[in-house]
């Protein structure tokens, strides 16, 4: 839900600084507001564990939302939490350029780089099944890609609309292009977390809320503090999008947000999204396995996809169907979801009645011997 509330509270418009309505776009402000949401799950994970600790049951110790080792320095998470900041605030500018559905389905590319930097730096070695995967989601990533620059351009935008949810998406191919390659770009950096996670943390046993607690307390001040020059820098006003065309202007987000109320519940949506999503996924992580969580996040992409073809912000394209199974596909195989053993049950279904039918022939051969020869018998006595 986090992107459907950061999609909508881009579509609609307020009254600026400089007293023109214009769109709220604040790509660094809304990634502050993603930190804070995590920023949140460090302290759901102070309020279970003061909450199990007043037991005095050793259920603090116990409980899989707060175990773990309590010992450890919080600045071994500040790297990660640096290029979840980069990767979050390109994915942000991305997003204003492209299609919200491409957005979820781009993401995907971070598996392609996870693969390519755990054998570089982690010593990992590829087998041939997560090679076809990484195969597939490139395949994947460039029908969804291409279909973008395809799709229908629509320069209708109905901005009479008090919410803004059947506004079509005003989107030129360059900005597409633009907008996806800074998506799978930011994909590269995301891929960095993950490897600096698995070689720095994985062994730290810190538990997962409480980890990326840290990482939003690391990525909310940083990037706090980054506005105050963003706010001086100058660039194109297509990177803009706000009245002094700088990179960030925060001042004017708050003022846009208190001209338009509708964009405070936008903002208030993704930070809560945000916690909720961050803690549902730690706790499947945890209760099921990171697989499962895999298939649940490829059905939020699907979910997204249909949910942005219903409200018209995009056209559909038969050729996002084919890269998105192709996604799919990819991510399983990489994995190992499902596909091999469905590729074993059709294996063995195929052999069966080659199996069945060697057997019958053996059958008919054995009873076939031990039946009399009464032509050839008589033919000699005769």
């Amino acid at each position: 839900m986090f992107l459907f509330y950061h999609r909508w509270a881009d579509r609609m418009t307020a009254v600026g600084i400089d007293k023109t309505e214009r769109n709220f776009k604040h790509p660094f402000f809304q990634a502050c507001t993603m930190f804070l949401g995590e920023l949140f799950c460090l302290l759901v994970f102070k309020g279970l564990y003061f909450h199990y600790w007043r037991k005095h049951d050793g259920s603090h110790d116990e409980n899989k939302l707060v175990k773990g080792s309590r010992s450890f320095n919080p600045f071994v998470l500040l790297l990660p939490a640096m290029c979840d900041m980069i990767a979050t605030s390109v994915m942000y500018i991305g997003l204003n350029f492209t299609y919200a559905s491409s957005f979820q389905m781009l993401r995907g590319a971070v598996i392609v780089f996870v693969g390519i930097f755990s054998m570089l730096f982690l010593g990992r070695k590829l087998v041939a099944r997560e090679w076809c995967g990484i195969v597939f989601v490139i395949f994947g990533l460039g029908l969804v890609g291409l279909s973008d620059i395809l799709i229908p351009k629509n320069s209708v935008h109905d901005s009479s609309k008090l919410l803004n949810l059947n506004a079509p998406d005003e989107h030129t191919t360059n900005d597409i292009i633009l907008g996806d390659l800074l998506i799978i770009g930011a994909q590269v950096v995301a891929a960095t977390q993950m490897v600096l996670e698995e070689k720095f943390v994985s062994g730290l046993d810190i538990p997962p809320l409480q980890a990326v607690g840290w990482e939003g307390l690391f990525g909310f001040t940083t990037l706090g503090l980054l506005l105050i020059p963003f706010y001086y820098i100058h660039v194109p006003e297509s990177f803009s999008g706000n009245s002094r065309s700088v990179l960030e202007d925060a001042l004017e987000a708050f003022v846009q947000m208190g001209n338009n109320n509708l964009i405070i519940l936008a903002i208030v949506g993704t930070v809560v999204s945000i916690a909720f999503f961050n803690f549902a996924g730690i706790s499947v992580t945890k209760e099921m396995s990171a697989t499962t969580r895999m298939v649940l996040d490829s059905v939020r992409t699907l979910f997204i996809w249909i949910f942005s073809l219903a409200l018209e912000w995009q056209k559909f394209h038969w050729l996002q169907v084919i890269g998105f199974v192709l996604l799919i596909l990819g991510m399983a195989l990489y994995n190992n979801v499902f596909v091999m053993q469905a590729i074993h049950k059709l294996m063995n279904c195929c052999r069966r009645p080659s199996a069945a039918g060697t057997e019958s022939l053996i059958g008919n051969v054995s009873n076939a011997s031990e039946i009399p020869n009464t032509a050839g018998t008589s033919s000699i006595y005769e």
